[in-house]
C-alpha cells in the first residue's frame, strides 16, 4: 500500500506505463492509441477536486494525454521529452517546491533520474528491477493501465 504524506501539493508522473498499460495500437492507417483505465481517468478528476495540482512528463506525444490534460486542465504537460530530469527540475524551481511537496511517478529506465531526485516516488511492478531497487521507492500493487495511477490518488485525495 502506498504510503505519502500529506504535504504533497503535486503530483507529477510519467503517462505510458503508468496512466495506460504501457502498449501502443497501430492501426492500418498508420495512426496510433492507448487504453486507459477509467479508475487512472477517475484518479485525474479525484487529485483535481481535491486541489492537487499534476503535471505529465512523457517520452512520447500521444492524443492521450492532451485529452486528458484538456478535461483536467493540467497546465504542465511536456511530450516527447527525452530527459526528463530538466523538465522535472524546471517544475520543482518554476513552483518553488520543497522536496517533500511533490511526489514522481515514472515506469521505465527514462524515468531513473527523476526517480532518485524525487523524495517520494512510486514505480509499478512491471518496472525494471534497477527502479525497484531505488531506495526509499514505493510500488503499486496494481499495474500501470490497470490502476496504479488510481492508487497514488486514492492515497492522497482518498
Amino acid at each position: 500500500m502506498i504510503k505519502l504524506p500529506e504535504s504533497i501539493k503535486w503530483i507529477i508522473t510519467d503517462f505510458d506505463g503508468v496512466v495506460t498499460d504501457n502498449c501502443v495500437y497501430i492501426h492500418d492507417d498508420g495512426t496510433m492509441s492507448r487504453k486507459l483505465n477509467f479508475k487512472d481517468v477517475m484518479g485525474f478528476s479525484i487529485l483535481r477536486k481535491s486541489g492537487y495540482n499534476i503535471a505529465i512528463i512523457s517520452g512520447e506525444k500521444n492524443l492521450a494525454i492532451e485529452t486528458i490534460a484538456k478535461k483536467f486542465q493540467i497546465d504542465e504537460v511536456h511530450q516527447n521529452i527525452r530527459i526528463k530530469i530538466d523538465v522535472l527540475k524546471s517544475i520543482v524551481e518554476k513552483y518553488n517546491l520543497k522536496p517533500e511537496e511533490f511526489v514522481y511517478i515514472g515506469d521505465d529506465i527514462n524515468d531513473f533520474a527523476c526517480l532518485e531526485y524525487a523524495k517520494y516516488k512510486v514505480t509499478v511492478p512491471h518496472a525494471p528491477e534497477k527502479l525497484k531497487n531505488i531506495p526509499d521507492i514505493q510500488v503499486t500493487e496494481k499495474d500501470g493501465g490497470e490502476g496504479a495511477f488510481r492508487e497514488v490518488a486514492d492515497c492522497l485525495a482518498g
